[in-house]
């Protein structure tokens, strides 16, 4: 009697001890990848201050204009702010930022759509800046965050044509949004190094990782979607894409080393052939082609305007 008191005693203490094991290293994995405070937060901030040095990017516009602080509840009952600049048009620019990143950031995006005389919206995603949320939520939570946009801005003027841009993970949320019911308003939309599949970019992050990175990945995905309610094997922007009935202009860095460049090959294929478009930025890295390519940049997108008429 006193073996089987003390083989259940052991048992519970085991018990016990793999919960414990799950819910701390399923904390600190989730602390360094999804969570509003990782550290990957400050790194991206590290590696844009570099980039702005490096490319003379001036951030100074958004002092020269006149834009309102909005704010939206997403569909799980969240506050989103949005910043919006007021062209009094009938066209608008959503424009999404990346992963740890700022709508700030997005300045050289904005001002190029302000220049074309379109409103401009830049928003903040969830689980950054004054948005709220404590999980990242790879471009798939964000896109149903996007749709509570458009449903705004659809409100505030029915016969506004809108173009979603985003970079890095905000081009993914708009290529997952590709695969959602829109409403007609909703013209146009231009992804810059989205990556395709969650599951893949994760994998292709972590590969140097000698040890345990399977291990690792299982844990988190199933720490997130234990605790978040969020699976990530189901971001999947290629699969959203393949249903799009809108035009998509892909643009991508050849030498992205954080999102690689057969991530828009992945894209691009799976999009419709009478709905896409393509440009690669020879010689740049991740989020660098309008630094990079400039006027030819520019005119891509005018293009793409122009052609789905979006513009004159």
């Amino acid at each position: 009697m006193r073996i089987f008191s003390w083989l259940v005693l052991a048992m519970i203490f085991f018990v016990l001890l793999a919960m414990v094991y799950y819910l701390l290293v399923g904390k600190i994995i989730f602390h360094f990848t999804l969570s509003r405070k990782s550290i990957q937060d400050r790194i991206m901030k590290k590696q844009f201050a570099k980039m702005i040095e490096q490319h003379k990017i001036d951030l100074c516009w958004w002092k020269t204009v006149k834009f309102k602080e909005l704010s939206i509840k997403s569909f799980d009952g969240l506050s989103l702010v949005g910043h919006y600049v007021d062209r009094n048009s009938t066209k608008t620019a959503v424009v999404v930022h990346g992963f740890g990143g700022d709508y700030r950031e997005t300045q050289p995006y904005c001002k190029l759509f302000y220049d074309k005389n379109f409103n401009v919206l830049t928003i903040v995603n969830r689980a950054h800046g004054k948005s709220e949320g404590s999980c990242i939520g790879l471009g798939w939570l964000e896109r149903k965050d996007l749709l509570g946009w458009i449903d705004y801005l659809v409100k505030i003027n029915p016969q506004n044509n809108i173009v979603l841009f985003g970079v890095s993970m905000g081009a993914t949320a708009v290529c997952s949004l590709a695969g959602e019911k829109l409403p007609p308003n909703v013209v146009g939309l231009i992804s810059d190094c989205a990556f395709a599949n969650a599951d893949r970019q994760i994998s292709s992050m972590i590969k140097k990782i000698k040890f345990g990175k399977t291990v690792l990945k299982k844990h988190l995905y199933s720490y997130v979607k234990r605790f978040y309610d969020f699976d990530i094997i189901q971001v999947d922007a290629m699969s959203q894409v393949k249903k799009t009935k809108i035009p998509i202009l892909y643009i991508h860095a050849e030498k992205d080393a954080l999102v690689p460049v057969d991530n828009v090959y992945s894209l691009y294929e799976a999009t419709p052939q009478n709905l896409r478009e393509k440009f690669v930025v020879v010689g740049c890295g991740h989020c660098l082609c309008y630094a990079t390519a400039g006027v030819e940049y520019e005119k891509r997108i005018s293009d793409f305007l122009r052609k789905r008429t979006i513009i004159k």
